[in-house]
C-alpha cells in the first residue's frame, strides 16, 4: 500500500532521548506541524515530568511512552493507571514480566478510563535491539536463536491481549506470521542508509522495515543529531512515500 505523507510521518516515532525538557523543547519547534509520534523514554520522563507528557498531547502529539514497566503485577497495574491518565497514545511493559502482569497493565488501563479518554495502545517489550545471540545465551541465560525468543515473547503478549511488541525490524516478519497482520510492531534499530549503528546489534533502513511490514519505527540519533533535524526527517517521509 502506497503510503501518504500524513500516513508515512505517522509511522515514524522520534526518540526524544534528551535529558531534560529544555533540549527537546528545542527540537519539537524544529519539527512542528509534521504529524509524527514523540517516543518519550526513560530519562525525559523522569527528568521532565508527566506534565511534559501533558503538554506534548495538549500541542497535539501522539505519545508513546517508553517507560518499560517491568515489576509485580500490582504495581504494574498501578503505573499501567496513572500513564493511561495522562492521556498517551502508547506505552510499553516488559514481556519478561509474565502473563499475569501482562494481564495487570490491561487492568490498569482499564480502571483509569474515563468518559471520552482514549485507550492507549499497549505493547511489550521483546529483546532490546542491543541484545545478541551471546548475550542472550550467556548472559540473560535464554537458550535458543534471538528470533526464538522474541516470538516466544510476542505470542505471550498476544495471548495476553496486548496490542502488539516492540522488536528488531528483523523479526516483524515472522511476528506477523505468528500473530497476525493486525498485531503491532514498533521497531527501533532503524537507521538510514550512512547512519552509524551507534550500540545497536540488529538494524535496517526505514525502506526494509517497511518492506518487512513494520506498524512504527523508532528513528532517534538519525533525526536529533542530524544538522537539521527537520530536513533529515522530511526526507525519510518522502523516502517512506516514494516507496512502491
Amino acid at each position: 500500500m502506497k503510503l501518504t505523507r500524513e500516513q508515512a510521518a505517522g509511522r515514524i516515532m522520534v526518540a526524544l532521548d534528551y535529558p531534560e525538557a529544555a533540549a527537546a523543547e528545542k527540537l519539537i519547534a524544529e519539527l512542528q506541524g509534521i504529524p509524527c509520534y514523540m517516543k518519550v523514554g526513560m530519562q525525559l520522563f523522569y527528568a521532565a515530568g508527566p506534565s511534559f507528557v501533558e503538554s506534548l498531547k495538549k500541542r497535539g502529539y501522539y505519545v508513546f511512552l517508553d517507560v518499560k514497566m517491568h515489576d509485580i503485577p500490582n504495581t504494574v497495574k498501578g503505573g499501567a493507571n496513572s500513564v493511561t491518565k495522562l492521556g498517551v497514545d502508547m506505552f510499553n511493559v516488559h514481556a519478561a514480566g509474565g502473563s499475569a502482569m501482562l494481564e495487570a497493565a490491561l487492568e490498569g488501563v482499564e480502571s483509569a478510563l474515563g468518559t471520552g479518554m482514549k485507550k492507549p495502545a499497549v505493547i511489550a517489550v521483546t529483546q532490546l535491539t542491543s541484545t545478541n545471540l551471546a548475550m542472550l545465551n550467556e548472559q540473560i541465560g535464554i537458550p535458543g536463536t534471538v528470533e526464538e525468543a522474541v516470538l516466544r515473547y510476542a505470542k505471550l503478549t498476544k495471548a495476553a491481549g496486548l496490542d502488539g511488541v516492540v522488536a528488531s525490524p528483523s523479526e516483524v516478519e515472522a511476528i506477523k506470521s505468528a500473530c497476525g497482520t493486525s498485531f503491532q510492531t514498533v521497531t527501533p534499530g532503524i537507521r538510514p542508509a550512512g547512519a552509524d549503528v551507534n550500540d545497536q546489534s540488529r538494524i535496517m533502513t526505514p525502506i526494509e522495515a517497511l518492506r518487512q511490514g513494520t506498524d512504527f519505527m523508532v528513528i532517534g540519533r538519525p533525526i536529533t543529531a542530524a544538522p537539521s533535524p527537520r530536513a533529515a526527517l522530511e526526507s525519510i517521509i518522502e523516502e517512506l512515500v516514494a516507496y512502491e
